[in-house]
């Protein structure tokens, strides 16, 4: 059972994985674990189960209707192709423009399905405490997902191309909160990475 957040929650779904599968045979977000989901789902599983608006940007159609099965609001994104940061910044307009009383989001993405629902819990506490921008620690090493609040909107709606949001957590005060989850640097880029364990 979710709680009514104000936290949106973004899942970045659209990439191609070629590192994963240089013919594309192969889309990395269906490949499945342990107990039958595929990467996708689990990953956008983490999510759904803690936030009631998680929105799934894709370019597969397969995947669109796997996701919205889930729950997710589906964005399909023709021009995917651009990169990440194009894709992230057309999930950020559509929070500003249709998810009415979001007051920040939180952002993951499709290929690090061992997050878990504890650490996006202890993210959006903190987004809807007041915190600027925040981002999960273990171990020392900063991962997904990555919380920023309404006030980053505009940056976050101007990235295009492959360029992220990385440069904000370089340019802006972070906090890092501290977990006992390996899952927020785990992620499937390569066929080996499946049998990964958190």
């Amino acid at each position: 059972m979710t709680t009514r957040h104000t936290t949106a929650g973004i899942l970045l779904a659209a990439g191609s994985g070629r590192r994963f599968d240089a013919t594309g045979a192969r889309n990395k977000l269906f490949q499945l674990l342990d107990g039958g989901e595929s990467v996708a789902q689990r990953a956008a599983h983490s999510q759904l189960n803690v936030l009631s608006t998680v929105i799934a940007v894709v370019s597969n159609a397969q995947l669109a209707e796997q996701l919205e099965r889930l729950g997710c609001k589906v964005l399909f994104y023709s021009e995917a192709q651009q990169g990440m940061g194009a894709s992230l910044a057309y999930a950020v307009r559509h929070v500003v423009t249709h998810v009415q009383g979001a007051q920040s989001v939180l952002i993951g993405l499709a290929d690090m399905p061992y997050v878990l629902p504890d650490t996006i819990s202890a993210l959006v506490t903190q987004l809807e405490l007041g915190t600027g921008i925040v981002q999960p620690v273990y171990q020392e090493q900063g991962g997904h997902p990555v919380g920023f609040a309404r006030e980053y909107f505009p940056a976050l709606m101007a990235l295009q191309g492959d360029t992220g949001a990385r440069h904000l957590l370089r340019e802006f005060p972070v906090l890092r909160v501290p977990v006992a989850d390996p899952g927020i640097i785990l992620d499937i880029d390569y066929l080996s990475d499946l049998n990964l364990t958190p």
